[in-house]
Formats: structure tokens, sequence, C-alpha cells
């Protein structure tokens, strides 16, 4: 038990240290990730970093794996998840948009900004894109589009989404809400019903006027 306490307190916890990665990452880029000015933050020892990672590389590699384990993993779900219509399967994708506990739109810019100082981060950037781009492309699919027009519309649809995220673009919950039905009729050829509309509004808590 006083074992626990100590790994818990004196040194912290390789979450706690990865959490305040993170934090920095987002408030002021990949450079303000270091062991010494994370080591401040969280009121700990600059040497009991050391406990939970090998050197700051392993510390950055383990952000690029929440990212990646999050925003495309949870991404690729979503595309696959059940829905009786395609309409209802981007819903399904469009939850990702609204929902930052699936896909974490500030982690992404952080990222993709990063990227533009690494090769490596470039890279693993580059991949995502690619399997984010499939995963939605087997999703139209499945609904009986060809490979061709699957590309086309994944792209479409997710490069758009990649846009408003670089662009760091802004909107109010009832106006991005009052849009979704046509970005779903844009993407998909098919106009939502409204019992998928109800769905999707209600379990991002959206009650329309």
């Amino acid at each position: 038990m006083e074992q626990a306490m100590n790994d818990s307190g004196w040194r912290g916890s390789q979450e706690g240290w990865l959490e305040a990665a993170y934090d920095a990452l987002l408030e002021s880029g990949v450079e303000s990730v270091k062991i010494l000015p994370l080591a401040k933050r969280l009121n700990l020892s600059r040497t009991s970093f050391y406990w939970f990672f090998k050197d700051r590389e392993e510390l950055l590699g383990a952000l690029i794996a929440r990212w990646r384990d999050k925003n495309t993993g949870n991404l690729v779900k979503q595309s696959e998840a059940y829905a009786d219509t395609l309409a209802e399967a981007m819903l399904n994708v469009f939850d990702c948009w609204i929902n930052k506990d699936l896909f974490d739109s500030q982690f992404e810019f952080a990222v993709r900004s990063w990227a533009l100082q690494s090769p490596e981060i470039q890279a693993e950037v580059h991949e995502a894109d690619q399997t984010r781009m499939e995963a939605i492309g087997r999703m139209f699919m499945r609904f009986g589009h060809d490979e061709a027009a699957a590309d086309v519309r994944a792209r479409t649809t997710y490069l758009v989404q990649i846009g408003y995220i670089s662009m760091q673009s802004r909107e109010d919950t009832a106006l991005r809400m009052k849009r979704i039905p046509e970005y779903i009729a844009i993407y998909t050829g098919e106009i939502p019903q409204k019992r998928e509309l109800d769905r999707f509004f209600s379990r991002h808590g959206y009650k329309p006027e």
C-alpha cells in the first residue's frame, strides 16, 4: 500500500505525465513537451519522469499512439457501426465530429501542426489519413457504391472535415446541427429520415427548435 501511494504521489503516474504532455502540446505545440516544464507543471521532480518513460522520445511516441488509437481508431469503428441506410451510417461517422470523446479535433490540429516540423510525424498523419478514408470508402461500398465512387465520396467527406479542423472553423451548436442534414444529403445522395436525425440529435443532447 505504501508503494502504491509512492507511485501515485511523488513519482506521479504514467497517465499523469502523458496527460500533462497532451495539455502542453495543445496549448503551445510540441516544443513545449519537455521533461522539466512538465515536471514543474505536475509539481514533481524531473527524475520521477524516468520511472515511466525512457526518454522524451518515448513520451512523444506515447502521445502519437494516443492520438492514433483515439482519432483513427474511433473513426474506423464509427464507419463500421450498424446502420440501416447510408445516411444513418454517415451520421454514425458524424458522431466523431460532434463528440470529443470519439474524435479530439484540438488534438488533431496539434498533431498536424507538429507534422509540419517532423517528417516522421508527417508520415504518421499520411498513414492515418489513408486509413480513415479507406474506412469511409468501405462504408460507401457496403451500401452499393463502386470502388471509384466510394473513394471520391470518402475523400470529400473526410477532407472537408480536416479543412474545418485545419482552419479552426467555429460554429455554434445550433448552426452546425442545422447544416448536418444537408451535409448528409450531399455526401451520400440520400436525405436522412426524421427518425435517423432524431436519434442523432438525441445522443448529442440537441433539441431542434
